[in-house]
């Protein structure tokens, strides 16, 4: 009897050890599947966003080229307006890259100069003025450098199309892995490539445009501390639980503009969405789910009105639609705040809205938390009309308003807006409500898939 109970006894024990082993071999499986998922989306949100710095320096280089040659101060403005465009395009998918800021410095410099000294030379020439000599040298350097960078970028373009380098070992190890992979190729790394430029700096002036959307203050940025759990719930509410798989916690971020809580949820049947809960008021930070949308059904009045709907479920009122940019099947549209028919553009959040059901895929309030408050609006010193006479003649005017616009210093200033056109070009200019000074000048960037602002 005894021997049969050990016989029995030592069967079960086997039969839990099997199962066990099954349903640690089925977990592995659904964690490898879902990893490699996550890996292949990440992937080509990197290769989308290279291929597109790589189409953008090209541009550059072919722009300043005409600018060289141009013999007219019209088309010179209508050329270097093109360049500043380009550059600043480049910047923005650079920033979407998983390359350190400290390896992407100095090329961040080369653009953002290429960007405003282009804009300072085509303001010039939209006054009817020929560039001198020096000029046109500055812009025979600035052409040789965006060769050499036109040329670095498309041979690492077609290094990464043949597989014989991955963003995995970029993110991994950009000051070895990657080095190691290209010092037997014609290309170079990103950390090199900045070495390449490095003699560039100071050429011009820095950047006039970078980073006024940050705060220290963080003004928007409301209500006391919470817990990784607390963020959680958050995170829940802001998905849907009858939509959530898991979600769980991959980091804390404090080094950022803002300390957010980074969650990682995996939907039913829906893939993976990422979101970033703040610390500070469990504010949503940014968020977002990539997914494929089959058909556009939705035009952009009614994504811009999902838009505000949405974010006044939020609790955030008086949002105004900006600008826009189609892709992908959805829109993502920029808000900002109007106060007292006043457009405050330092307050700004952009939502990706999917346009075949309206579903919002994405959320970025930086700036908005970073600026938002109730500002004391006085009447303006001067008349629009005045305003007016400081604008250049030749601009056609189609609109005008009031705005708060950020500056450089991290300032912001009360102005008149309009819009206008010269030389078929979209121009917004900015005049000082209370002194007449022009303040800045916006590039309308009218595409077949939105409307944007350089």
């Amino acid at each position: 009897m005894n021997k049969i109970l050990k016989t029995m006894k030592k069967n079960y024990m086997y039969g839990v050890a099997i199962i066990l082993i099954i349903a640690l071999v089925v977990l592995g499986i659904m964690l490898y599947k879902e990893k490699n998922q996550y890996t292949i989306a990440t992937e080509n949100n990197y290769n989308f966003a290279f291929y597109q710095v790589v189409d953008y320096v090209k541009d550059v280089e072919n722009y300043l080229a005409k600018a060289m040659i141009s013999s007219s101060s019209e088309h010179a403005a209508e050329t270097l307006m093109h360049v500043w465009r380009e550059a600043n395009l480049a910047l923005s998918y650079m920033t979407q890259l998983p390359i350190s800021s400290n390896e992407l410095s100095n090329t961040d410099k080369f653009l953002n100069q290429v960007s405003d000294y282009s804009f300072t030379l085509a303001t010039k020439s939209i006054e009817g003025e020929n560039l001198t000599q020096e000029e046109l040298d500055n812009l025979k350097e600035l052409y040789d450098y965006s060769v050499d960078l036109s040329d670095i970028l498309e041979q690492l373009s077609a290094d990464m199309s043949s597989g014989r380098i991955s963003w995995k070992e970029l993110t991994e190890d950009v000051d070895t892995a990657f080095a190691q992979q290209v010092d037997n190729l014609s290309a170079t790394s990103f950390s090199n490539i900045d070495k390449n430029f490095g003699e560039y700096e100071g050429l011009i002036y820095d950047g006039a445009y970078s980073e006024h959307m940050e705060s220290a203050e963080k003004k928007g940025l409301v209500g006391e501390e919470i817990t990784e759990e607390q963020a959680k719930e958050k995170a829940i509410s802001f998905i849907g639980e009858d939509r959530l798989e898991k979600i769980e916690l991959t980091s804390l971020v404090e080094n950022g503009n803002i300390v957010v809580y980074d969650f990682m949820a995996t939907l039913k049947n829906e893939g993976i969405l990422t979101i970033a809960i703040s610390k500070k008021g469990g504010h949503i930070v940014v968020a977002n789910h990539n997914r494929d949308v089959q058909e556009e059904k939705l035009s952009q009045d009614e994504a811009n009105e999902i838009g505000q709907k949405f974010l006044e479920s939020l609790g955030i009122p008086n949002m105004k639609a900006t600008y826009y940019l189609k892709e992908g099947g959805a829109v993502t549209i920029n808000y900002a705040y109007v106060q007292e028919d006043v457009t405050i553009y330092a307050d700004l959040i952009k939502l990706k809205v999917a346009l075949d059901n309206g579903e919002i895929l994405g959320i970025e309030t930086t700036g908005y938390l970073n600026n938002h408050t109730e500002r004391n609006i006085e009447e303006p010193t001067i008349t629009m009309d005045e305003a007016k006479d400081s604008l250049n003649q030749k601009l056609e005017i189609t609109s005008s308003g009031l705005a708060i616009i950020p500056t450089e210093w991290k300032t912001e200033v009360f102005c008149y807006e309009f819009k206008g056109k010269i030389y078929d070009t979209d121009f917004l200019v900015y005049i000082n409500a209370n002194t007449g000074k022009e303040e800045n000048i916006l590039v309308i960037i009218e595409t077949p898939n939105g409307i944007l602002t350089q």
